[in-house]
């Protein structure tokens, strides 16, 4: 392939496809692509948007570089997926003082999600409200983390666990001087 040439993505998003299970159709319900795209893609008549790579990507819980190269399939051991640590979806703050693993995958998105937290000294991951009736557990690991849900602000200890709305501004803050984690799940009504 030259430089100049697009890689042929259409059979390493069939071969992920195949590897787990999935049909045309519920690998359509998962991305929110549409069953008729995704077997042109498949059969590379068209060439998608970064936007539709991007959906495909994250239904079928492989990154993109892997995509790119035609690595995509996740490593089974009898019935038992393996993401390798590497492949884990991180989300960092603009700051780079939040970073968040997403550990859940990515069909219970906007359901029921789990992140593992890190969050430098004097850092906060501040959200906005979710929808509504949405609620957040988080896990403390370490020392130094605060909830703030609404106008009421908590501070938790090593092993703590805070449960509170989300459905109004909230925050989870590092006041200590040292890096702070814990377990955030975040339960959608």
């Amino acid at each position: 392939m030259s430089e100049t040439t697009p890689p042929q993505i259409g059979p390493v998003i069939q071969m992920a496809r195949k590897s787990r299970h999935l049909t045309l159709e519920q690998l359509a319900k998962l991305s929110g692509v549409s069953r008729s795209m995704l077997s042109q893609i498949e059969r590379s008549e068209t060439n998608p948007t970064f936007a539709v790579v991007w959906s495909l990507t994250q239904a079928l819980n492989i990154e993109f570089s892997d995509l790119v190269s035609g690595d995509a399939v996740a490593r089974k051991s009898a019935l038992i997926d393996i993401v390798p640590a590497d492949h884990v979806p991180l989300i960092a703050s603009p700051d780079g003082a939040c970073r968040l693993k997403i550990l859940s995958p990515p069909a219970l998105a906007g359901k029921t999600e789990w992140y593992q937290v890190e969050i430098e000294p004097g850092g906060a991951l501040v959200s906005a409200p979710h929808a509504p009736r949405t609620r957040e557990h988080f896990t403390a690991l370490t020392d130094g983390i605060a909830i703030t849900s609404g106008e009421t602000t908590t501070a938790l200890t090593a092993g703590e666990v805070a449960r509170y709305s989300a459905d109004v501004p909230h925050a989870i803050s590092n006041t200590s001087d040292a890096v702070a984690s814990g377990w955030l799940v975040v339960l959608y009504n």
